[in-house]
This record gives structure tokens, C-alpha cells and sequence, in this order.
């Protein structure tokens, strides 16, 4: 019975710590994650890179079941960046960067296929057209 009771409560305070211990330690890569962001943007080091260097850094400090995606990723530097303000003052400028305009990419995106396609049709009419040897004789 004794042995039941303290199974008993030693199932509320894991429930209860558990969550709190995940959390701080997402909290704390976030933070983290915008440090590095913003501290190789401001070295002058490009976006790609700078973005890449920080969510490796907040994937590999999230453990568990589920991986971190880039839109999370990329929200917990900005909630931190905002958070404290005072601290990355700096970094405000650069967060428009993390949230590329989507319209634009699929736009340009559809350009870009459309121009490919071009080039091929293009290529194919060249072909065929070099190919053919027209014999002004036979008639």
C-alpha cells in the first residue's frame, strides 16, 4: 500500500516538471539561436549562412521526439529578438530576412520555369530545323 502511495505522487510531480524543464530548454536555444543570428549578421556575414549557423544550433539543442522546422525556428528568434528589444537593438533590420515574401518566390519561381521551358522549345526548333536539309530539287 505504502509503495502504491508514492507511486502515486510521484506520478503528479513529474507531470508537473516535465513540461517546465522542456520548455526552459527551448526557451534558452531560442535565445540562444538569436544571439548567433544576429551576431554574425552584424559581423557582416551573409543571411544563408548567418541562418544556417543558428538553426543547426536551436535543431540540435531541441531534443526529443519531434524536430524543430525552420518556421519555428525562425519564429523563436524572432519572439526573442522582440522579447529584448534593448539587447538586439541591432538585429531589428534583419528580421524582414527570415520571412522571405512568398508571393514574390513563386513568382519568380514561375518565371523561371516559363523561361526554361522557353529555352528548351527554343532548342527543339533549332534542332529540328538544323536537321532538315531542304533540297530545293526534289520535287
Amino acid at each position: 500500500m505504502k509503495r502504491y502511495k508514492s507511486k502515486k505522487l510521484l506520478i503528479p510531480i513529474i507531470a508537473i516538471l516535465a513540461p517546465t524543464v522542456l520548455f526552459i530548454s527551448e526557451a534558452k536555444a531560442g535565445s540562444f539561436g538569436a544571439e548567433i543570428f544576429c551576431t554574425m549578421r552584424d559581423g557582416g556575414n551573409d543571411h544563408e549562412s548567418s541562418w544556417e549557423a543558428a538553426y543547426s544550433y536551436i535543431k540540435r539543442q531541441k531534443g526529443g521526439l519531434f524536430k524543430t522546422s525552420p518556421n519555428q525556428a525562425a519564429a523563436q528568434i524572432v519572439e526573442t529578438v522582440v522579447r529584448e528589444r534593448e539587447e538586439f537593438s541591432y538585429c531589428i533590420e534583419y528580421l524582414d530576412q527570415l520571412y522571405p515574401d512568398r508571393k514574390l518566390q513563386r513568382e519568380n519561381n514561375r518565371k523561371e520555369k516559363k523561361r526554361k521551358q522557353e529555352e528548351l522549345l527554343k532548342e527543339k526548333r533549332d534542332k529540328k530545323y538544323s536537321e532538315e536539309t531542304f533540297d530545293r530539287y526534289s520535287y
